[in-house]
């Protein structure tokens, strides 16, 4: 019998969401939610359905994820990358470090998601159709015209096209049709069949990672080897390439709270404190109040104050660049 493999991918820094989301601790381990942290919630949420469980995170990060796993009583593979190199290269260390007919479960660790039995129907789908030697893909039915997110163009189970963050008109475009979905960036696979379909689209990708993870030393690779690694996202990789791929269409309620304005309306749906226009305070118990200001989230923290209005909330990440490319410690 094949193993379930949960694999974590954990390496993000969560720019959006700066100034709470830093390098040294970044948004899925924020305990922002009466659940906990989103790490941890994405470790609870697949407990039942996998047999094993696999990190991939970052040396600034796998401390925290090992916090979170020791608290829940899980025992895991660690895989520590000494230098980001995309989603195709985590990925294929899962794959390295698992049997080639182990089924592979990949997941972000920063996603929320509402449904427990709708989420599980969907899993079981894709491992079905993951043990018949297709690579699937978990779309999410929109719910709104998302600018956000990418989306995933399907008939029945068969993806047609993967398109990237579309417009406004465009993602008005893509409802109204009604055959697109959200693109999730969870998959499952058998190990064997990403290995192949990842040697065959990107072989320098494959044999790069591949080098890297030959010298790994419990788990954590070699920085000169993995920056020899070309940064490639799985989606361009193989997804868009692979005459395998399947998709499931999700019935749960999905967020990757990629963005202010993603944690707005989750926090509101949960109760969370909001004034009579719409103004929102995290992270802070200080009297703040509102004039002429509608939709309008502040964010204390002990070294930065953000303003932002909940709609441009993506350009929260433009801050951080700029923080980052004047090495600032605001993003450490």
């Amino acid at each position: 019998m094949s193993n379930i493999t949960h694999v974590i991918l954990s390496g993000g820094v969560g720019s959006r969401l700066w100034p709470l989301s830093r390098k040294s601790n970044p948004k899925q381990y924020l305990n922002l939610f009466k659940e906990g942290s989103l790490f941890g919630m994405t470790v609870l949420r697949n407990k039942a359905l996998c047999d094993k469980v696999t990190v991939v995170g970052n040396c600034d990060n796998y401390q925290l994820s090992k916090e979170v796993l020791d608290s829940q009583g899980v025992s895991y593979t660690d895989i520590v990358e000494a230098t980001p190199r995309n989603t195709a290269a985590a990925i294929a260390f899962a794959a390295f470090a698992a049997d080639p007919d182990d089924i592979l479960l990949i997941t972000p660790s920063d996603h929320v998601i509402v449904g427990e039995e709708a989420y599980a129907q969907a899993i079981e789908q894709g491992i079905e159709k993951a043990k018949e030697g297709y690579i699937v893909t978990f779309g999410i039915q929109p719910t709104r015209p998302e600018t956000g997110y990418g989306y995933i163009e399907y008939e029945e189970d068969r993806v047609l096209s993967f398109r990237e963050k579309p417009n406004q008109d465009t993602a008005e475009d893509f409802i109204e049709r009604g055959n697109f979905l959200w693109n999730s960036g969870m998959f499952c696979f058998r190990a064997d069949t990403l290995l192949e379909e990842l040697q065959q689209f990107e072989p320098k990708v494959y044999a790069t990672a591949l080098a890297a993870w030959k010298h790994q030393s419990n788990g954590k690779l070699d920085e000169a080897l993995s920056k020899k690694i070309p940064s490639i996202s799985i989606d361009y990789a193989v997804m868009e390439r692979s005459k395998k791929i399947r998709v499931v269409a999700t019935e749960f309620e999905w967020s990757d709270l990629g963005s202010f304005e993603a944690l707005y309306d989750y926090l509101v749906s949960t109760g969370y404190a909001v004034d009579e226009q719409g103004n929102m305070i995290i992270g802070s118990e200080m009297y703040t109040a509102f004039v002429g200001l509608k939709n309008t989230i502040v964010v204390y923290t002990d070294d930065a104050l953000l303003f932002v209005q909940k709609e441009k909330s993506q350009d929260v990440k433009k801050v951080y660049n700029t923080l980052d490319k004047h090495q600032s410690k605001l993003i450490d």
